[in-house]
């Protein structure tokens, strides 16, 4: 009698017979020492609740910790090159900052959190 291979199996998994039970062979990588930042803690906690299917892919391939490895810094590398040339276009210098402190963090903020808008919108939560 042939037996029908599940879908475990089709995906290439094997199993080992311990007993009377058959149990998944899997192997969960080594996981690497640095720690995920925000922008990789956020895009984890989004696939977790709008794409659960890739979240779980994610995690079973073991992909996830370079999967938001490499969003975090795709964002932090982003953020930097938007607020640079927020400063740029907008004219905010070293002479403001030293002629009026308040009005440059305003300035600072402002590109800061316009940034971080367009950085969520194109990185993570896509």
């Amino acid at each position: 009698m042939k037996t029908q291979k599940s879908f475990f199996e089709q995906s290439g998994g094997t199993y080992t017979s311990v007993g009377d039970v058959l149990l998944p062979n899997i192997v969960i990588g080594e996981t690497e020492k640095k720690p995920v930042g925000k922008y990789g803690r956020m895009r984890k906690r989004y696939l977790k609740e709008q794409h659960p299917v890739l979240y779980s892919e994610l995690m079973l391939s073991g992909k996830m910790y370079s999967h938001l490895l490499e969003i975090d810094k795709a964002c932090e590398v982003r953020m930097d090159l938007l607020i640079h040339q927020m400063e740029k276009l907008e004219g905010v210098t070293k002479a403001l900052k030293a002629t009026d402190q308040m009005e440059w963090v305003r300035r600072m903020n402002s590109m800061q959190n316009r940034a971080e808008e367009i950085v969520l919108s194109e990185l993570v939560y896509c």
